[in-house]
Parts: C-alpha cells; structure tokens; sequence
C-alpha cells in the first residue's frame, strides 16, 4: 500500500502541474472508485465540471484537490491506486477509473487519470473541504507536518500500554506511518516493535520520532518506495527506496549493523521485519 512518501510524491507532482486548472469534464468509468460520494457517478461528475483547481494538500495518506469553490476532491489509493497525468489522445490504461479532462492555464488540455487495478482506493467530493475535508478531520498530523505536536505525541504514547509499532500505526494519534516505514524507524532506533508504549521514555520517543522523519526523507528523496509496477507518480515513474531498506522484506539477509539475519514475524494480517539482536524483545510484564 502506498505510504506517506509515496502519496506526498504524488501530492507534489499533482501540484506542479493542475493547480489552476479547471476541470472541464469528468467521466468515471467504472462506479466503485466513488462508491462513497452520495451523489453517484453521474453526480460525482457534475460536481466537479468546470471548477477551478487552487491547491493539493494532504493529510496523512489522504490527498486532495481544493477547488476554487470551496469544496474539495478527496482521494485515497487503496493498495494500487495512481493519480497519472497524460496528453489528450495517450492509450487508456487497463485498470483507469475515472478520466478528468483539465484546462491549463495556458489552455492547453491535460487529461488526469485515476488508475486502480485492486480499486480499493477511491475519490469523493467532499463539500466545503478546501481546508481540511470534514471525512478527514479526525486523522492526526504526520511526523513530517511543520505542525505536528512531538510533545503531544510523546504524552499519548506513554499512557499507552499498546506496543509501539501498532502505535505508529495508529493514524488517530500519528498519521501517514505504515508498515514499511515503522520497521525502518524501529530498526534505526534499535527497538522491538512490540515495545509498549508506556515502558518507553520521553528522549527514546522523540529519538524514534527523528528516526520516522529521517526515513521519510529519504524515501521522499528517492522518489518513495516500489515493490512492483502498482506504486508509480504521476509521471508513471517507480520510486527506488526499496533499494536503501535495512529491516523490511529482508528477512534472512544480514543486519547491516551486526551481521544476525532479519528475521519476520506475522503481523495485523502483515509482516514484521527486525533484527533479534538489535531490536530486544521486551519483557514480560
């Protein structure tokens, strides 16, 4: 599933190139991308024709379009969603949804394609939600925020007796952190993700709160982090982070740090990756 990194890329590359555009028509091609928007496909689309595109923001692993109205095009990518950016004319892909037909400001046409082969992922028109769509507003700021609270977070964390890693997951109290991401911040931070929280110190959160945004940073320099053909950014292009992994999906590779193998364990219907000798498991209470 695409990640904070990979959705800022696309956030990013969304804002070089509509902002100022209008959306002249929109057609959906297949009805579960917008299976949430209480209009239907046909209103979904009447919504959206002829406004003017003023911004891309993002909270979390949520992104979304704010049009000059006020209202605002909320998306998600699910599992293999992609926001791709092509000329008038260019192939369909096999898997596009939902075709926007944008004016540039230059007025020259640009078609924007929601593609989605899993179609988890989806879109809304959220009505009044330049700012911060009503859908999302209960979703926590991301580590990378310039607003994020690390004092608050610190605070939370420590009356939790949840283990850290699901707590890095939990996207009430930090959002946009996803598997990938927490087992590379736990592996830097050398702690084992089953770590509870309120067995954790101030200094050893916001150490692994640095950690979370060092990782981040590079992935986002990087283009963020593909595993296959499903995560590209709106230029169709792969992202190499996968390259620079130190814990996730290297299970039996060598720690770079010690030498002990990367070993994984069964997680929340996914994989943990970790080192047993970096990373401790706590002991019992």
């Amino acid at each position: 599933m695409p990640e904070l990194p990979e959705v800022e890329v696309v956030r990013a590359g969304l804002e070089r190139h509509v902002v100022d555009s209008t959306i002249d028509s929109v057609e959906v091609l297949h009805p579960r991308p917008v299976r949430r928007d209480h209009r239907g496909p046909t209103g979904f689309a009447a919504a959206l024709a002829g406004q003017r595109i003023v911004g891309v923001r993002r909270r979390g692993k949520y992104f979304w379009l704010a049009l000059a109205g006020g209202d605002a095009l909320l998306g998600h990518l699910g599992m293999s969603g992609q926001m791709l950016l092509h000329a008038p004319g260019a192939p369909d892909e096999r898997h596009l949804r939902v075709r926007f037909t944008l004016r540039t400001p230059a007025g020259t046409p640009l078609e924007m394609r929601f593609v989605d082969q899993r179609m988890f992922g989806g879109l809304v028109v959220s009505a009044g939600g330049a700012g911060l769509p009503t859908e999302i507003s209960h979703i926590a700021r991301d580590p990378i925020d310039p607003e994020f609270d690390d004092a608050e977070f610190v605070r939370r964390a420590r009356r939790r007796r949840s283990a850290i890693k699901r707590l890095l997951l939990d996207q009430g109290l930090v959002s946009g952190v996803g598997n990938i991401y927490a087992d590379e911040a736990l592996w830097r931070a050398r702690l084992h993700g089953e770590r509870p929280g309120d067995r954790l110190s101030g200094p050893v959160l916001r150490t692994l709160l640095g950690h979370v945004r060092d990782v981040m940073g590079e992935a986002l320099a990087q283009g963020g982090t593909s595993f296959d053909a499903l995560y590209v950014n709106v230029n169709g292009e792969s992202g190499y982070f996968d390259r620079s992994l130190d814990a996730y999906g290297q299970e039996g590779e060598p720690c770079r740090r010690c030498g002990t193998p990367i070993r994984r364990v069964a997680f929340m219907n996914r994989s943990s990756f970790f080192c047993p000798r970096c990373q401790r498991p706590p002991r019992s209470r």
